[in-house]
């Protein structure tokens, strides 16, 4: 999932003489004499006349807005972000709000965040207050791209998470507030606006945003399809640029999700060819690792990206970029003393992958009770789910129907496949680590029950074979007794 942020909003007053008086409520004589309280709210804000317009000149007019503003605004949310406008609006809370809308369309891993939430009780404090964050730690500049403890912090944690021998050197590294900017200033430092990115469908809805938006830089779909396994084909990749380069686009590269939504991760033929392909057509690769050690998935909490390359080039220009995007000071030092503590690491590492595992395994186990059936995932936290024969056309128009009948009635938020640029309607990817593992029958259940007339298996069948599942549920009997 992203960050997101409320726009703040400045009123001025007529004449200023509102501002004049607030001020001089805090302009006190060091000699003393009668306290003032602070204004309120209302009399720092408001003009003195509440006709008065807001503009010093008394204008009405709109406000200028630039013509990059303004092909932001109007690019159309979709069902991706409506969806997630529907959540926030009214949100599942198992106690708060039952009945309100389950999150399974962002990609978050919640399975490990007792552990996370455990170390922090214990450390956080120690860690930004105590480890060098002086006056001159806090009140001075640091380097925009990252200090150089947290750089080697990374370097060693991607080693270990890869399982490899392989060494990072960290002064090739740079950090950033997030995988969006990261994502952005490779494109900005590798293209021009106009040139395009082929990237492989499904691929992640935010990336259009996060390449097109400010860069000027366009993305060029490469579908896979679900009779290869929605795997990457050399042979799409190339005929994709041909046909741009005839229509005078320039590809400067291919960005790699690898294969998120999906989960599936490229083999070494694979990755091999890929990268010749890339040499022969002297073009870059942006590969967006977010499936290495992505249980313990330090840069969605954190908000952390990291950019690592070998191009001099490349690496001095983000090194410059990252000034818009750099991570404060006491975050940076929080995940050097988690990073540094290699035993909460490693068991970190390991717990997860299990929980994830066995989430997994139980999340598919329950969608093929119902008929659904879902493309093997080998990382990351969607099951990408076949709901083709729960749609009425096959279409996109029937694929978002169903979006919106479960969103609306079975109170689910899932990932359309349209969304993710795929060909083949009725895909959905359903996030799988958002759920509680002793609940997960029950809310599937509980969601899609709506939907299970087109399925073959009795309707008693599902329900029994759901009650054994998810027995000592917290939902408890009472509530599977109303299904029967």
């Amino acid at each position: 999932m992203r960050e997101s942020g409320k726009p703040s909003s400045t009123t001025t007053t007529g004449g200023g003489r509102s501002a004049a008086a607030a001020m001089r409520l805090y302009l006190k004589s060091r000699d003393g004499g009668d306290r003032l309280s602070p204004p309120s709210e209302m009399e720092t804000l408001l003009p003195e006349n509440p006709s008065a317009s807001s503009s010093p000149r008394g204008s009405s007019g709109p406000t200028h807005v630039s013509s990059r503003a303004n092909a932001v605004v109007k690019q159309s949310d979709g069902p991706y972000y409506a969806g997630l406008k529907r959540v926030e609006n009214d949100p599942f809370d198992e106690v708060e709000n039952p009945d309100g809308v389950i999150q399974l369309c962002l990609a978050e891993n919640r399975l490990s965040m007792d552990l996370v939430q455990d170390w922090l009780a214990d450390h956080a404090r120690e860690s930004i207050i105590c480890q060098r964050l002086s006056k001159s730690g806090i009140t001075t500049y640091q380097p925009f791209d990252g200090l150089m403890e947290l750089k080697t912090a990374v370097a060693g944690f991607m080693s270990q998470a890869i399982e490899r021998s392989q060494l990072f050197d960290p002064a090739q590294i740079v950090l950033t507030a997030g995988a969006t900017p990261a994502i952005e200033i490779l494109v900005f430092s590798l293209s021009d606006p106009g040139n395009a990115f082929l990237v492989p469908s499904p691929y992640c809805p935010d990336l259009d945003s996060d390449v097109k938006w400010r860069t000027g830089v366009e993305i060029i779909s490469v579908p896979c399809r679900s009779t290869d396994g929605f795997s990457l084909s050399i042979t799409a990749l190339d005929r994709a640029f041909n046909q741009a380069k005839k229509r005078g686009v320039k590809i400067r590269g291919i960005l790699s999700n690898p294969s998120n939504p999906v989960g599936i991760l490229y083999n070494r033929e694979t990755l091999y060819s890929l990268l010749d392909f890339a040499a022969e057509k002297n073009i870059h690769i942006i590969s967006n690792e977010l499936l290495v050690g992505s249980t313990v998935e330090v840069n969605r909490r954190f908000k952390l990206g990291v950019i690592y390359t070998s191009n001099e080039n490349v690496l001095s220009a983000a090194k410059k970029l990252a000034r818009f995007s750099s991570v404060s000071v006491p975050t940076q030092r929080l995940l050097v003393s988690l990073l540094y503590d290699t035993k909460f690491i490693q068991e970190n590492i390991a717990f997860s992958r299990e929980r994830l595992r066995r989430m997994y395994v139980e999340f598919v186990n329950g969608l093929k009770l119902l008929g659904i059936e879902c493309m093997k995932s080998f990382g990351g936290f969607y099951c990408w789910a076949d709901m083709s024969g729960l749609i009425h056309s096959y279409s996109e128009k029937g694929e978002l129907e169903l979006w919106d009948k479960l969103s609306s009635m079975a109170k689910i938020n899932a990932l359309p496949g349209s969304s993710c640029h795929c060909v083949e309607p009725g895909w959905f990817g359903l996030c799988f680590a958002t759920l509680n593992e002793k609940d997960i029958y029950l809310w599937l259940f509980n969601g899609f029950r709506e939907f299970l007339k087109p399925v073959n298996l009795p309707l008693k069948l599902l329900i029994h074979s759901f009650c054994f599942q998810a027995k000592g549920s917290v939902y408890g009997e009472g509530r599977v007794q109303t299904w029967l």
